[in-house]
């Protein structure tokens, strides 16, 4: 399943969220800015997925040019969901911008952090 959550407001539409689900596994690719004005917009794909059995989650930061702390707040509670589901977060491709943010708190070292989407989805199921 493949579906596009867009931005309803001038903030929100500086993301856009595509989800792609395969079993157990959905791939969330958010794409534009990631802060405290959008941070609802990828929130909820991700607590959906898990809801709904999705408990490997592969975010492509291919896309995503900026990220904030309550970005960072977001893809922390997803990590924290999927793993009390028994799953992991996987993040792919991040930019040097956001992969600073996560270097710098510290946060990179808690989630499995992937060169390339391929490289994330690689031995996980439906990937």
């Amino acid at each position: 399943m493949d579906r596009a959550v867009p931005g309803s407001t001038s903030h929100r539409s500086r993301l856009a969220v595509r989800v792609r689900r395969h079993g157990s596994l959905a791939v969330v690719t958010p794409e534009g800015e990631l802060d405290h004005h959008t941070a609802d917009l990828l929130r909820a794909p991700l607590e959906e997925s898990v809801h709904n059995g999705c408990i490997h989650l592969v975010v492509d930061c291919s896309g995503l040019e900026f990220c904030d702390s309550t970005g960072l707040n977001v893809l922390l509670s997803a990590r924290l969901a999927a793993e009390e589901a028994g799953g992991r977060v996987h993040l792919a491709a991040m930019r040097s911008a956001v992969a600073r943010v996560f270097e710098i708190t510290g946060a990179g070292a808690v989630f499995a952090v992937h060169d390339t989407l391929d490289d994330a989805l690689h031995g996980l199921p439906g990937g």
